[in-house]
């Protein structure tokens, strides 16, 4: 039995299907200053949900419609956004300013519509990304129209982080949760449902002299391999996902430039409401069972690196080297972990992931292969994102491949990931409690002295190794490619360390 699988192996297949792309010399560039930017988008929204997470491309574009209280700025740091300043006052409750702002219908932004928000959000069926988190403001207080005042039942030292993620945009009072609305640089013009949507800029837009594009014209390239063709053709000025056996040819372009950032990852979730994996030893099985470097080598051409812990940076304060191998490859454990638990022999399983990605398949498939080294016989469920989303939040697999990155800059950004307190969602197990956590995290969160905070993660770290709520994978490199020369667009989309966003520079779309 080989420790090493053969990369090329595993891309063969996958190479001779793809064929060889056709590239053809750029064309003259639209995204110049006042123009209008063509974008290579991964995937057509799956809904226009302002509240649900429904993947990446879908963030994309509401955060081109939408804003949040804040946002992060590209040194990781909170930045204003609909709020100009937050501070904490002296009964601990949270109190926003409210900068000038203006809906897309041309009505003013205010106290009431954040009010109207959190409340919403809130509500134990509204199945929102920040439900659970929301849900622990017990009080909003609109003392003025600029003026918001979240109480909670205890100190939160990290409410504001929860505004500033790309799921959580203030909609007006009143709005749908799809509507299209909203105070951010564009609006929706037109769609062509699973092909195209159309932006125009917002001239009532709160930042003075942004956006500094006229238009945006999203085309949908669900393969990958064309969407870089796209770009090296001249038919796209940005393109998102550039697949990583294409990124050094993009490196390469004179006419292009590249934006490659560490930080996403990729990991497996388990379905927990049934055997085997309601079983933590299985879970913790299957975490030692694969070898990590050989799903950088397959699935991101080595941009990346392993993840054999929790996805936590080493640059982060939080981070704990004593835990750096927690889950490392060691089959040997893996088959006796299995035998303790009962299954001596193995199973049968699926495991979802999807193909419109190549990234997910690949994993899926260096995983497929290493579990069946230790009697795990894992079958592929790979249909296209919008049903990988469905088939996570409704339960239906065994063991699933998930690519993400932390909500936001602290640990409790690895909540939606780990809590399973937290209504389903596709991005983390399913039918997993995990009450030991659970209680860590909230703890977490009213604590505000630095080295408290530091042993009450380094606890929640441990507690997560034991019970394997996910099984880390590898960090991955996010990449984008644009037009080099394109007039006045020299920065390229930001995407920090732990911020899972798609926040696109102010030099683009503001």
């Amino acid at each position: 039995m080989t420790n090493g699988l053969n990369r090329r192996g595993f891309l063969a297949s996958t190479a001779a299907a793809a064929g060889t792309l056709a590239f053809l010399g750029p064309r003259r560039l639209h995204a110049q200053e006042g123009g209008t930017l063509r974008f290579a988008l991964s995937a057509y929204p799956p809904s226009f949900d302002a509240w649900a997470s429904t993947g990446t491309a879908a963030g994309t574009i509401k955060l081109m419609m939408h804003r949040g209280l804040v946002s992060y700025g590209p040194d990781g740091a909170l930045r204003g956004e609909l709020a100009e300043s937050w501070e904490a006052d002296d009964e601990g409750a949270w109190v926003f300013k409210l900068r000038e702002a203006t809906w897309h219908d041309g009505s003013p932004v205010t106290a009431a519509d954040v009010a109207w928000t959190v409340a919403e959000v809130a509500k134990p069926d509204s199945a929102a990304f920040r439900q659970g988190q929301l849900s622990l403001i017990t009080a909003v207080e609109t003392p003025d129209e600029r003026t918001v005042r979240m109480v909670t039942a205890e100190p939160l030292a990290v409410l504001p982080g929860w505004f500033a993620h790309y799921h959580m945009p203030i909609l007006k009072e009143g709005e749908p949760r799809d509507t299209t609305i909203g105070a951010g640089p564009f609006t929706l013009e037109s769609t062509e449902r699973g092909v195209s949507l159309s932006l125009k800029a917002f001239d009532g837009y709160y930042k003075e002299g942004l956006p500094k594009l006229a238009g945006i014209e999203a085309t949908v390239y669900a393969d990958e391999n064309l969407r870089v063709a796209a770009l090296e053709a001249g038919d796209v000025d940005l393109s998102e996902y550039v697949p990583w056996q294409a990124m050094a040819q993009v490196e390469e372009s004179d006419a292009l430039k590249l934006d490659s950032v560490d930080g996403p990852f990729m990991y497996l979730t388990f379905n927990a409401s049934r055997p085997p994996f309601d079983n933590p030893l299985v879970r913790r099985a299957v975490a030692h069972a694969i070898k990590r470097e050989d799903i950088v080598a397959a699935a991101f051409y080595n941009r990346g690196g392993a993840l054999a812990h929790l996805p936590i940076a080493e640059g982060s304060e939080f981070y704990n080297p004593e835990f750096a191998d927690a889950w490392a490859y060691d089959p040997e454990k893996a088959q006796a972990l299995l035998a303790e638990a009962g299954y001596p022999d193995g199973f049968d399983c699926t495991l979802l992931s999807t193909a419109q990605y190549g990234m997910h398949q690949s994993t899926a498939e260096v995983c497929q292969a290493y579990l069946s080294m230790v009697g795990i016989n894992a079958q592929l469920d790979l249909p296209e994102w919008s049903s990988r989303v469905q088939k996570g939040n409704e339960g239906s697999y065994d063991l699933a491949v998930m690519g993400t990155t932390a909500d936001n800059n602290d640990p409790d950004g690895l909540v939606n990931v780990l809590d399973g307190s937290l209504p389903e969602s596709f991005v983390r197990s399913y039918g997993i409690d995990t009450p030991e956590i659970s209680a860590l995290f909230a703890k977490g969160r009213a604590t505000f002295d630095p080295e408290e905070r530091r042993a009450i993660y380094r606890e929640m770290e441990q507690v997560a190794i034991d019970t394997a709520p996910i099984a880390g994978l590898a960090w991955r490199a996010q990449g984008y490619g644009m037009k080099s020369n394109v007039e006045g667009f020299t920065n390229m989309p930001g995407q920090l360390t732990f911020y899972s966003g798609i926040t696109l520079e102010e030099t683009f779309f503001g």
